[in-house]
C-alpha cells in the first residue's frame, strides 16, 4: 500500500469495538457528569467572573457566560452524537480515524495530547501554589529549592507538590476506575458545596444598585467577555474518552457531556450574578475576587474555605485529564502510530498502565521543572482544532451506513455542525501569534514522528 493510501485509509468501527471490549464497563451517566464537571469547573469559577467583569463586561458578565455556553453547546452536541454512535476510547482521535482517515486522526490525536498533558502540567503548578499558601497559614513552609520550576537564579530546582499530586492521582487511577470515580465524585461534591456556600452567603449581601449600569462596556464588552470565558468550559470533551468504559454509552454519553455543560453554565452564571451584586464590578480586578468579595462584606472566614474549593477543583480537573490522556495515548498505541506497548491493557482491572505511566512521567517533567506561563494558550488551539473536526465530522458520520446510531443526534443537521465549526475557527483566529508559532512547531514535530515511525508501524491497514 502506498504512503498516500495509508494516510487516508479509514478504520473500521467494529475493529475498535472489538479491541476496546476488554475495558471494564463501570461508569454511569452520573459518573460521567462528575468527570466532566470535575474538568470544567476548576479555579476559573473563583477568578474569571470577577476579572472579566472588571475589565470587559461589567455585570453583563452573566450574559457572556450564556453566549459562551451556547457556542460550546454546539460542539458538545457533536461530541455527544459521536460518543453515542462510536463508544470507543480515544475521543476525537478515534472519530477522526473512522470518518476522515488515519492522517487526520493522527493530527487530532497529536493536538489532544498537547491539550490534555499541558493542561494538567499547568494546573499542577497552580495546585502547588494554592497548597503552599494554604499550608503557610499553619506555619508549614517548603524549602525554596523544591517549591518552583527549574530556575537556579531564583534558587528553585523543581516543584515538589506539582510532581507529587500528579503521581498520587496516577496511583489512584491505576487501582481501577471504580475506586477512582468514588474519590473524584466526592471531591466534585465538596467543590460544588463550597460554591453553593458562597452563593447562599453572598446572596444576603447583594445590592441591586451594583448591577447598574448593566452593560458599562456595551454589547462589545459582553461578546469580548464571552470569548474570554469560553475557555472556562473546556474539558467536557475529555468525557468522550471514557466511552469504552461506560455501561450504557448510547444513553449515558450524551447525558454526561450535555449535562456537564448545563450544570457548569448554571453555576458560572449564579456566581457572576452574586459576585457582581455584592461588590461594584470595577473593584473585582483582583487575583481572588470571590475571597475579596466575602472579605469586603465582613466574611473573613472565606479565604480558607475558598482555598479548599480551589484545591478540590484543580484535583478533579487533573483526575479527568490524566485519565483521558492515558486513554488517548492507549488508543494511538493500539493502532501502532505510537509504540505498541502503549496500546496494551494490563492487570485485573484491564487498564492501560503503560500509557498511564508514560503520560505521568511527561506531565511530571513539565509541571515540576518547566515554567508554563507562556504555554497555556496552546491548550486552547489543540482543543479548538479537535472541536472543528468533530463538528464537521458529523456530516460523514451520518452518511456512513456502517455506523448505525439509535442514540442522540445533533438537532438542526447539517446547519448546526457547520455553525459549530465556523465558530471554532473564528475563535482560533483570535489567538495570539505566538500561540500559532508554538503550535506550528508542535505539529511539525508530530509530522516527523508520523512519517518516520507511525506510518511505518501502523496496523490499521492490516486489519
Amino acid at each position: 500500500m502506498s504512503v498516500k493510501d495509508k494516510m487516508w485509509q479509514k478504520q473500521s468501527l467494529d475493529k475498535y469495538l472489538a479491541k476496546d471490549n476488554q475495558f471494564v464497563k463501570s461508569l454511569s451517566a452520573f459518573d460521567l457528569m462528575a468527570l466532566g464537571i470535575g474538568a470544567v469547573i476548576g479555579t476559573g469559577i473563583f477568578i474569571l467572573p470577577g476579572t472579566v467583569a472588571a475589565l470587559k463586561a461589567g455585570p453583563g458578565i452573566m450574559l457572556s457566560f450564556v453566549i459562551a455556553a451556547i457556542v460550546c453547546a454546539t460542539a458538545a452536541m457533536c461530541y455527544a452524537e459521536f460518543s453515542a454512535a462510536m463508544p470507543v476510547a480515544g475521543s476525537a482521535y478515534s472519530y477522526g480515524n473512522v470518518v476522515f482517515g488515519e492522517f487526520i486522526g493522527w493530527i487530532l490525536g497529536w493536538a489532544l495530547i498537547l491539550e490534555y498533558m499541558l493542561a494538567v502540567a499547568a494546573v499542577s503548578t497552580g495546585f502547588s501554589a494554592y497548597l503552599s499558601s494554604f499550608l503557610a497559614g499553619f506555619g508549614v513552609h517548603l524549602p525554596t529549592a523544591i517549591s518552583g520550576s527549574f530556575s537556579p537564579a531564583h534558587g528553585t530546582y523543581f516543584n515538589l507538590f506539582a510532581i507529587v499530586i500528579v503521581w498520587l492521582i496516577t496511583w489512584m487511577l491505576s487501582h481501577g476506575m471504580k475506586s477512582s470515580v468514588r474519590v473524584n465524585n466526592t471531591m466534585v461534591v465538596v467543590k460544588i458545596a463550597i460554591i453553593i456556600i458562597f452563593l447562599l452567603v453572598g446572596f444576603f449581601y447583594v445590592k441591586p444598585t451594583n448591577w447598574h449600569p448593566f452593560l458599562p462596556f456595551g454589547w462589545k464588552g459582553v461578546f469580548g467577555g464571552a470569548s474570554t470565558v469560553f475557555f472556562a468550559y473546556l474539558g467536557f470533551d475529555a468525557v468522550s474518552s471514557s466511552a469504552a468504559e461506560v455501561k450504557n454509552p448510547q444513553k449515558a454519553m450524551p447525558i454526561g457531556i450535555i449535562g456537564t455543560l448545563v450544570v457548569a453554565t448554571i453555576l458560572y452564571i449564579l456566581v457572576s450574578v452574586v459576585l457582581t451584586g455584592m461588590v461594584p464590578y470595577k473593584d473585582l480586578n483582583v487575583a481572588n475576587p470571590v475571597s475579596f468579595a466575602l472579605q469586603k462584606v465582613g466574611q473573613n472566614w472565606s479565604a480558607g474555605v475558598i482555598s479548599i474549593g480551589a484545591l478540590a477543583g484543580m484535583f478533579t480537573m487533573m483526575v479527568t485529564m490524566i485519565y483521558s490522556s492515558s486513554r488517548l495515548v492507549y488508543s494511538i498505541g493500539r493502532d501502532g502510530l505510537l509504540p505498541k506497548f502503549l496500546g496494551k491493557l494490563q492487570g485485573e482491572h484491564h487498564l492501560p498502565q503503560h500509557s498511564l505511566v508514560i503520560v505521568t512521567i511527561i506531565i511530571s517533567i513539565l509541571g515540576g521543572l518547566v515554567p508554563l506561563d507562556q504555554l497555556t494558550n496552546l491548550v486552547n488551539i489543540g482543543t479548538l482544532l479537535a472541536f472543528t473536526f468533530v463538528s464537521i465530522g458529523i456530516i460523514p458520520l451520518r452518511r456512513n451506513q456502517a455506523i448505525p446510531n439509535d442514540g442522540f443526534k445533533v438537532p438542526g443537521y447539517p446547519v448546526l455542525p457547520i455553525i459549530s465549526a465556523i465558530l471554532c475557527v473564528g475563535l482560533m483566529a483570535t489567538l495570539p501569534a505566538e500561540t500559532w508559532i508554538a503550535s506550528i512547531i508542535w505539529f511539525v514535530l508530530g509530522m516527523i514522528i508520523y512519517f518516520s515511525y507511525g506510518i511505518r508501524h501502523e496496523n490499521i491497514s492490516a486489519q
